[in-house]
């Protein structure tokens, strides 16, 4: 990979990382794949949840990012969007299809052992349902 792709994708790690989302929708409209991953194996799916940007997850989502996705270490983007306590990207995680079971930790192990309680009730609604 050369230089200037390296520099690219970390811009597209960052803005994913800050919420910048106009622009990072304008480089994905430009046909940087929605599927990028950085050297651990985040998606910019996995980094807009866990840094809340719910827009912007909404946003990846409608593009076909995949909401089963783990990085390097097992991590889901719905146990990131839960451990930052994002009910709006946890809702549109699950209606993607984010199983709750998979990863590790799994967004129910998360919930558990951050003690989420707002967020466990959340996810135990939206199965409920």
């Amino acid at each position: 990979m050369d230089e200037a792709a390296v520099e690219l994708a970390h811009r597209m790690f960052d803005l994913a990382r800050e919420g910048a989302g106009d622009r990072l929708a304008a480089y994905l409209d430009a046909s940087v794949p929605v599927e990028i991953t950085d050297p651990k194996g985040d998606t910019l799916l996995i980094l807009a949840s866990y840094y809340g940007h719910d827009a912007i997850v909404a946003d990846l989502l409608g593009r076909g990012a995949d909401p089963g996705r783990t990085n390097d270490r097992g991590q889901t983007a719905i146990a990131a969007a839960l451990f930052a306590r994002s009910a709006p990207s946890v809702t549109a995680l699950l209606d993607a299809g984010a199983d709750p079971h998979h990863g590790s930790p799994s967004a129910w192990e998360t919930v558990e052992h951050f003690d989420l309680p707002e967020m466990r009730e959340l996810l135990g609604a939206r199965l409920d349902t």
